[in-house]
């Protein structure tokens, strides 16, 4: 998988990709540096993937999905899955400080990320054997039933933010149904998905089960996701990209699903247990330094309780540190350059409107400079029509508005174009109906906030926030297709 190669006066590992069973190098031979968030600096080398290296990937799923793999039976692509299951946990010290290098959050977080994409291949190696057809009432004389199919070679376009997990949360549910995977990572992290894939190898995959190509995705995601070969695509990234994706699919007639981010609310009202959701609120926004989909980037507190919430909140930000991800910080570093300045935009905007920033945690005094570090902010109160209530900005910036009563809370909650994620806290159980059914959210939690949520429980959202679910069954159901089958017996 990897191999140290002389880079001028430096030593960098170097990870090809894994198509077809093998460790490959791009196929003219480029690669792109891999810089670590927490110090900045270069050290390790991907493949810089093209069309032609897609090309051998999808003809290597498509080989792989018509021999070997598309016949084994599915308790024993069950087990496969069981087996890589436990691999990742035999292996998880090393991939977790892995994942934690190349993202740049904690180790703990790392650590917790590894042991939820093993869980993902356990979930989904126990549901191989366990989705049914039906049988169908019909004619006299008539048997119709249905059968549930792999849809054949599936692309998956994940992004940098929970490599690990995601592998695991897409590529799993592909292969549980019988699919053919070729996986194409985020280029800023996507050394994990790539020891994986070889872990599955190791346990007994066939060759062309699960590729893994590497690159920028503006030329090799954008060549998988243009890729006649493939029969389904799954996209986690930002609604712009999204949108080019499900366009350049469509030319190939093939479904999508897409996972597209939010600006996810959390409705406390007066009756709340605040002690127990205020450190829940603190961490919804802070974990993986707010690079979550589903992060809780709005509290929206009834007016009777704001005074208390605000307060309780100051004093966890204040004590919050951004740190190197071997410090295990309560955040680390953010993704790149890039992604810490766009951060920073938010913040100074937020300053030049006046919003106050009602406190603020700091970096670690032992910080590398040349770090991705940006220290977690709370503002309020933030008017609605801001941006900072609106638009999702993927850092530690959490943003508090007051809300009037239970109308006003949910006009609030529904006021972006996404709808990915809710928290609701109350302890009136007719008003966590209400707002549960009320607010627009793919997953609505009461009294607790999951971040997603588990394994289990299917994930996806409305409006900016995608189309399509992941996760538990539902995940299957994406990844197949289901046929009627007549049979006319007299």
């Amino acid at each position: 998988m990897t191999a140290a190669i002389q880079n001028g006066a430096a030593k960098l590992a170097t990870f090809a990709h894994l198509i077809d069973g093998r460790s490959v190098s791009a196929r003219d031979g480029q690669t792109i540096p891999v810089l670590a968030p927490s110090d900045g600096k270069v050290f390790a080398e991907i493949a810089r993937g093209t069309a032609a290296d897609v090309d051998a990937a999808v003809a290597a799923a498509r080989a792989s999905f018509d021999g070997a793999w598309g016949r084994m039976e599915a308790a024993e692509r069950g087990r496969l899955l069981a087996r890589l299951a436990q691999a990742i946990l035999d292996n998880a010290e090393d991939l977790a400080a892995l994942e934690s290098r190349d993202t740049g959050k904690p180790l703990r977080q790392g650590r917790a990320d590894i042991a939820a994409a093993a869980r993902y291949f356990e979930f989904y190696g126990g549901a191989c054997d366990k989705i049914h057809g039906d049988t169908l009432p019909f004619l006299a004389g008539h048997l119709a039933l249905t059968l549930r199919e792999a849809h054949g070679v599936t692309g998956h376009v994940i992004p940098w933010n929970y490599p690990a997990q995601m592998t695991g949360r897409s590529a799993g549910g592909a292969l549980a149904m019988g699919n053919a995977v070729v996986v194409k990572p985020a280029e800023d992290a996507c050394l994990t998905p790539l020891r994986i894939a070889a872990l599955a190898l190791e346990v007994g995959f066939p060759p062309g089960a699960f590729n893994v190509v590497t690159g920028y995705g503006e030329e090799a995601g954008a060549a998988l996701a243009a890729h006649p070969g493939i029969d389904f695509l799954s996209f986690t990234g930002s609604p712009e990209v999204g949108a080019l994706v499900q366009k350049a699919a469509a030319d190939n007639h093939i479904a999508v699903t897409l996972e597209l981010g939010g600006k996810s609310p959390q409705l406390v009202f007066a009756d709340a247990d605040l002690d127990a959701a205020l450190p829940i609120l603190v961490n919804a926004i802070v974990q993986n330094g707010g690079q979550t989909c589903s992060a809780g980037s709005r509290v929206l507190v009834e007016q009777p309780v704001y005074d208390a919430v605000v307060e309780g909140l100051q004093e966890r930000f204040a004590g919050l540190v951004a740190a190197p991800y071997d410090a295990d910080g309560d955040l680390g570093a953010l993704i790149n350059a890039r992604q810490r300045d766009r951060v920073a935009g938010f913040i100074a905007r937020a300053r030049e409107d006046g919003i106050p920033a009602l406190a603020e945690g700091r970096i670690a005094d032992n910080a590398p400079s040349g770090g991705f570090y940006v220290a977690p902010v709370l503002f309020g109160p933030v008017p609605q029509a801001n941006r900072l209530a609106r638009d999702e900005v993927f850092g530690p910036v959490l943003s508090i508005l007051p809300f009037a009563d239970e109308a006003d809370a949910i006009s609030l909650a529904n006021g972006t174009e996404y709808g990915l994620v809710a928290g609701i806290w109350t302890r009136d159980g007719a008003r966590q109906m209400r707002l549960a059914r009320a607010v627009r959210a793919g997953q609505v939690f009461v009294n607790c906030y999951g971040a997603g949520g588990g394994i289990e429980l299917p994930f996806g959202g409305f409006g900016k926030s995608g189309h399509g679910r992941e996760k538990g069954f539902e995940a299957l159901y994406e990844f197949s297709a289901p046929k009627t089958v007549v049979v006319k017996h007299g």
